[in-house]
């Protein structure tokens, strides 16, 4: 499964902001069952961020979440998070 993640974030906010979210991105890949996962901002959207993570299933992904390494490291990054649907499952 995969999770995509975005987020707003205010344009004078964009470095702190990325150094933050490439501290998440390391706190989840160090989590069992990480596969893959990609972070950027939108190329026509300055200040529309996305975080791109690919997991072994759902139950490693919210296993993941649940770590108090990737609470800690996700504080700063969660206050952005856009509220709508992130986590897809893909075509067999």
């Amino acid at each position: 499964m995969f999770a995509v993640t975005r987020l707003r974030v205010p344009d004078d906010d964009g470095p702190a902001f990325a150094r933050d979210l490439a501290a998440l991105l390391a706190a989840l890949a160090a989590r069992p069952g990480f596969r893959d996962g990609h972070a950027g901002e939108a190329a026509e959207e300055p200040g529309l961020w996305a975080l791109v993570t690919a997991w072994d299933g759902v139950g490693a992904y919210r296993r993941a979440l649940s770590a108090a390494e990737v609470k800690i490291a996700g504080a700063p990054v969660w206050l952005h998070v856009v509220d709508e649907p992130a986590v897809f499952l893909p075509l067999s």
